[in-house]
C-alpha cells in the first residue's frame, strides 16, 4: 500500500507549501488534506487552484480531505441559520475535494445534533456530494450511533472513517471496526496511550497493530496507509527526522497488512477448493 500523511503535522493554518514540499521529500505519494479542519474557513477558487499547482510541482495526490463542522458555521447546529451555513461550509469542502482529485471527505459526527437533525443534514448534502462524486466518511466517536446512521444510507454515499486513536481511547474501537469493516472508506492512523488523543507515530503507544492489520486486510478499504500524526507529542523536533520516522513506521504497517492479505487469500482459496 502507498503511504499518505496529514498536511497539518506541524500546523493547520497558514501557507501549506513548505509542509507539502517536506512531505514529498520524505517519499510520501499522497496527503490527507487537514488544514483548517476545525475552522469556518472557506476555500476560494484562487486558493484551490494554487494548491493544485503545488500538488503538481511536488508530485503529490490528495487521498482524502478532512472537512469541518465549523464553529459558527456548524452543519449539526440546532440553530437553523448556523446549520445552513455549516452545510455551505461542507459543500465548499466537497467541491474542493473533487477539484483536487479526491473522492472522500471526512466529517466528525456533530456532537450537539439530534439523530433526526443529523440525517436531515446528510439528506440535504447528498445531491451535491453525488453530483461531485464524493463520498462522506463519518469519523468514529460513538461507533454504536454511527452504525445506526450507516444503516440508513448506501455505501456509495456514506461510509466510515476509522480513527485508530479514538478507537483506542474508547477501548472497544477494534470490536466496532470488525462489525463495520465493509463500510470502511477512510482511515486516520496514529497511536496513543489509551488515555488521551496524542496523534503519535505508529507503534509508539498501546494500539493493537497486529489486530488492526488483520481487520484492514479483510475490510473494504484498499487505499493508502494514511497517517494523521503530529509532531507535538512525538519527541522529535526536526521535521525531516519526524517525517522519515513516520514513513518508516507506515511502511512497516503496510507490510503487516500485505502479509495479512496473503493469509486471507490463502484461506479463501482453500475454502473454495473444499467447496469444489
Amino acid at each position: 500500500m502507498k503511504l499518505s500523511v496529514t498536511t497539518d503535522y506541524a500546523r493547520d493554518t497558514g501557507d501549506p507549501s513548505p509542509y507539502l514540499r517536506r512531505i514529498a521529500d520524505a517519499g510520501f505519494s499522497h496527503i490527507h488534506w487537514c488544514h483548517h479542519w476545525c475552522t469556518d474557513f472557506m476555500y476560494s477558487k484562487s486558493e484551490i487552484d494554487q494548491i493544485k499547482r503545488w500538488l503538481r510541482e511536488y508530485g503529490l495526490q490528495v487521498l482524502d480531505l478532512h472537512a469541518t463542522a465549523g464553529h459558527e458555521k456548524n452543519w449539526g447546529s440546532q440553530r437553523e441559520y448556523e446549520r445552513l451555513a455549516g452545510l455551505e461550509l461542507v459543500r465548499n469542502r466537497i467541491a474542493m475535494a473533487s477539484q483536487l482529485g479526491s473522492d472522500v471527505i471526512i466529517l466528525h459526527a456533530p456532537v450537539e445534533s439530534t439523530p433526526d437533525l443529523f440525517r436531515r443534514s446528510l439528506d440535504e448534502l447528498r445531491p451535491f456530494a453525488q453530483e461531485h462524486q464524493v463520498r462522506i466518511a463519518v469519523e468514529n466517536g460513538d461507533l454504536n450511533k454511527i452504525e445506526k446512521i450507516l444503516a440508513d444510507y448506501d455505501p456509495d454515499y456514506l461510509g466510515l472513517c476509522y480513527d485508530s486513536g479514538h478507537g483506542n481511547i474508547a477501548g472497544d474501537g477494534l470490536d466496532g471496526l470488525e462489525r463495520l469493516k465493509e463500510r470502511l472508506i477512510s482511515v486516520h492512523l496514529h497511536d496513543n496511550d489509551g488515555a488521551t488523543d496524542q496523534h503519535n507515530p505508529l507503534f509508539s503507544g498501546t494500539i493493537d497493530w497486529p489486530r488492526l492489520a488483520r481487520l484492514l486486510a479483510c475490510s473494504a478499504y484498499a487505499r493508502c496507509v494514511s497517517m494523521e500524526i503530529t509532531m507535538v507529542n512525538s519527541g522529535l523536533e526536526d521535521e525531516a527526522a519526524f517525517l522519515s520516522h513516520v514513513f518508516t513506521t507506515g511502511t512497516r504497517f503496510s507490510r503487516m497488512i500485505d502479509a495479512q492479505r496473503k493469509v486471507v487469500r490463502k484461506k479463501t482459496d482453500t475454502e473454495s477448493g473444499k467447496e469444489r
